[in-house]
């Protein structure tokens, strides 16, 4: 194993040990298959063998995940009666195992009633009949595409999106389990967004326009409920902690983060004993007020007073906001609403999510740094993530402990998400790479963000589209499921293809 490696699997496990999630993620799928009742007195067996293959499929949904089964469907009549508890059950998403043929009278109702998305799922056991010993009975037990297009004509039919659709084997077939895992981590994007409590703490910096937001329209949209805080609700826990608990987790912010020396930025400095205090003050008061407004994220801006005790607490959450976002606790600078709901939809995908925005563009190479200052999502920092004391924060009042990183290197995607003129939320995506080379050391992060050959002809169509100038950070390549999201929730999206 080689250092790099090592020293990941050390940061994974120190952030693991020292963070306990607030709650466990999870959603709520449910299962149903189709069938034909007329096939079950034609040949025995089948249907004992129908249920047989809906238990395998349920056997592949990952063991984190909430699963209602409905049984079998296999008449119009069946799904009138089972359509209402499938509508108590509160699911975040269906899965339709069309085990054989059945009649789209099955699903009509189903897709009628039920507003939450379906996925049809035909997995025939054999990858090809032997034809020299076919029988109808083998055919039954592989004609799990027979009735995708009555299904999926019927929904258009009935004024609803044409249900996705997952094609393949039951056994030994990894693009199929890829494909579940894929839509059980949008069930948990759903779910969580349907459920979430979203602080909010002061206004938008400097009045930028781009990062005003309608709470009722989140709420709308996403589910999510904004709950409005205030700067003194913060500053009660922040003079309620003990000594004791800042010196734990002083330590604790020791272990994680390296605390090099100065470079070339005469701002960003050795962190200084009197920041590293503060912050672990600050820290401990922010998991605080979480945990007892039961928050699930956080977006924020707030000057205060110059000089006052507010300020320095408002503009000293960047330690404690980083650490939280890696315990799946997304946080947002600059009151960045939307922002942090991208960063909660990548969090739930198990991509991260990092606050960001472009930087600089570097001509020469042909990428541009992607980055910014304040909170981000260590769990995806490449090698140990970095403390330096700021002697101011540039744009904004304060100074004090500063988070800086480059994520990790290979595949990363970006998520914008910005309001449109017609009061709807539209999604910009753009998938890229994070590659090798030195940073900025101005204690902020930054990404060596390599968007194609022709990084100014990709700046150019990114900022056509209309997004805030402030977006969500993940790795791996995951823009078609991203884009799977908006569709879902009735949104418009788009993704920027580079050169």
């Amino acid at each position: 194993m080689n250092e790099v490696v090592k020293e990941e699997k050390v940061l994974e496990q120190t952030l693991n040990s020292q963070m306990k999630l607030h709650h466990p993620q999870t959603a709520n799928i449910g299962v149903f298959g189709i069938g034909y009742d007329v096939y079950w007195s034609q040949f025995e067996g089948l249907l004992d063998e129908m249920m047989e293959k809906l238990e395998v499929f349920i056997k592949k949904i990952p063991d984190d995940i909430c699963v209602q089964n409905f049984g079998m469907i296999d008449s119009p009549e069946k799904a009138y009666e089972v359509v209402k508890n499938m509508k108590a059950s509160n699911v975040d998403l269906l899965f339709c195992d069309m085990l054989t043929y059945g009649t789209s009278g099955t699903f009509a109702t189903i897709a009628r009633n039920i507003n939450v998305p379906i996925v049809l799922v035909a997995l025939q056991p054999l990858e090809a009949m032997d034809y020299t010993k076919a029988s109808t009975y083998m055919q039954l037990m592989n004609d799990d595409i027979c009735a995708l297009p009555e299904f999926t004509g019927v929904a258009l039919r009935l004024g609803k999106k044409a249900p996705y659709t997952i094609i393949g084997t039951l056994y030994d077939d990894s693009l199929v389990d890829n494909e579940i895992n894929e839509y059980c981590k949008i069930a948990k994007v759903l779910h969580d967004l349907k459920n979430a409590q979203l602080g909010h703490i002061g206004h938008p910096l400097n009045s930028m326009l781009d990062m005003h937001t309608d709470p009722t329209m989140l709420t709308s949209f996403f589910g999510c409920h904004i709950v409005a805080c205030e700067p003194n609700q913060l500053m009660a826990c922040y003079e309620d902690v003990k000594e004791k608990d800042i010196s734990e987790k002083e330590e604790q912010i020791l272990n994680f983060f390296d605390t090099p020396d100065p470079e070339s930025d005469p701002i960003a400095i050795k962190l200084k004993k009197e920041d590293l205090f503060v912050a672990a003050k600050v820290s401990v008061a922010l998991e605080n007020f979480i945990a007892k407004h039961r928050l699930d994220g956080l977006a924020y801006y707030y000057d205060g007073a110059v000089n006052s005790e507010l300020r320095r607490v408002m503009s000293n959450l960047i330690v404690g906001n980083s650490l939280l976002t890696a315990r799946h606790i997304p946080m947002c600078g600059e009151s960045d609403l939307k922002t942090l709901i991208a960063l909660m939809i990548m969090d739930r995908l198990d991509i991260g999510g990092s606050f960001a925005e472009f930087h600089p563009v570097d001509f020469k190479e042909g990428f541009v740094l992607v980055g910014h200052d304040g909170p981000h999502n260590i769990s995806i920092a490449d090698g140990k993530p970095v403390l330096r004391s700021l002697k101011k924060y540039h744009g904004k009042p304060g100074y004090g402990a500063g988070v800086e990183f480059k994520i990790k290197e290979g595949p990363i995607t970006i998520l914008s998400i910005n309001s449109t003129y017609n009061g709807r939320f539209k999604f910009v995506i753009a998938e890229g790479e994070s590659v090798s080379g030195p940073i900025p050391p101005t204690g902020n992060t930054n990404t060596r963000g390599f968007f194609g050959s022709d990084i100014r002809s990709f700046l150019k169509k990114w900022v056509n589209e209309g997004p805030t100038h402030h977006f969500a950070l993940g790795i791996g390549h995951h823009a078609s499921t991203i884009a799977k999201i908006a569709n879902i929730l009735n949104l418009e999206y788009v993704i920027v293809h580079k050169d």
